[in-house]
């Protein structure tokens, strides 16, 4: 008969054969394993100092999710009187200092933890790579590893007073996912900005994304269609490049009920900006993507203002 597998929340977990071997077989079948991370205590302590915080999903690679979350946060420290951070827990593949025009800074410890990178004054970007010593140098690391590094992130940097605290995520439902839900267990997350393109292979994708927010009690703010189109910057014309041919994000949305947050058109000029490192939203203010990003912007800022406690206005 095949053995099933032994989890550590069962009451055979550290007994049986299949676990002879495993390095965690006493912790497993002592319950240890049952108990709370302190951390997570610990990470509620150091963020009682963050008002909001706003995680950036996608579900499927190449989505443009970096490029939103950057944006997001531009727009968002657009306002002088906000303090904004930026935390990129992709472990593997790390963009966002590149699309912030941060490559080659590092990060500085001082007394009260790590201090993060900043592009504006109230602007702090924080990412492993700024811990590597080239951006060719590949992270290649298990689960625990890449677990370790996200509670580092989010216990040992000093943010400081922030207003908002954007979370940009890989793709999928995995280790950084999981180790981000669970450590913000105790401080709250605001909700999740889910991003998708409008043809059926990345809805696919994203609909697990939506699945995994409702398993995991996180609320979705609302899903934004990247690439929705293609505005010819000269003659003004709109063309699909990714048709949608299952009705994209606006028929998703209808179907799970939830708000359809805006759709950003394809432009040529935000991928140069992001690949000079620059924000996108200041170098073509007046473009229909620019006024997109603007209009979803100010969704996810009156969601976060209707979220908010007597005591913490946003």
């Amino acid at each position: 008969m095949e053995e099933r597998p032994i989890t550590w929340g069962s009451d055979q977990a550290g007994k049986s054969s299949a676990c002879q071997g495993c390095p965690n077989q006493n912790i497993c079948a002592s319950g240890a394993a049952k108990a709370p991370d302190p951390a997570i205590e610990e990470i509620r302590q150091k963020l009682t100092s963050v008002k909001h915080k706003i995680l950036v999903l996608s579900g499927k690679g190449g989505v443009g999710k970096s490029t939103f979350s950057a944006h997001l946060s531009h727009a968002l420290a657009s306002d002088d009187s906000k303090e904004v951070a930026l935390l990129d827990v992709d472990i593997c593949g790390p963009s966002i200092p590149k699309i912030m025009g941060l490559e080659g800074e590092q990060v500085h410890q001082s007394g009260s933890g790590w201090s993060p990178v900043y592009v504006e004054d109230n602007l702090a970007v924080m990412s492993i790579g700024f811990l590597l010593s080239s951006p060719d140098d590949a992270v290649i690391w298990r689960g625990p590893k890449k677990n370790g590094m996200i509670k580092q992130f989010l216990r040992d940097v000093d943010w400081g007073e922030v207003d908002y605290l954007i979370v940009d995520t890989p793709p999928g439902t995995s280790d950084e996912h999981l180790s981000i839900v669970q450590y913000l267990s105790g401080a709250g997350i605001d909700g999740a900005a889910i991003i998708t393109t409008p043809q059926e292979v990345s809805l696919q994708d994203v609909r697990k994304e939506i699945r995994f927010c409702k398993k995991v009690k996180i609320p979705v703010i609302g899903v934004i269609e990247n690439m929705s189109g293609f505005v010819c910057p000269k003659c003004k014309n709109t063309s699909q490049i990714f048709p949608p041919t299952t009705g994209g994000a606006q028929r998703m949305c209808e179907e799970l009920n939830l708000p359809l947050l805006g759709r950003v058109p394809l432009d040529p000029r935000i991928g140069r900006s992001c690949d000079e490192g620059r924000s996108f939203l200041t170098e073509v203010p007046d473009s229909p993507a620019a006024v997109a990003y603007q209009n979803i912007v100010q969704k996810i800022r009156d969601y976060c203002s209707s979220h908010s406690t007597p005591d913490d206005p946003c």
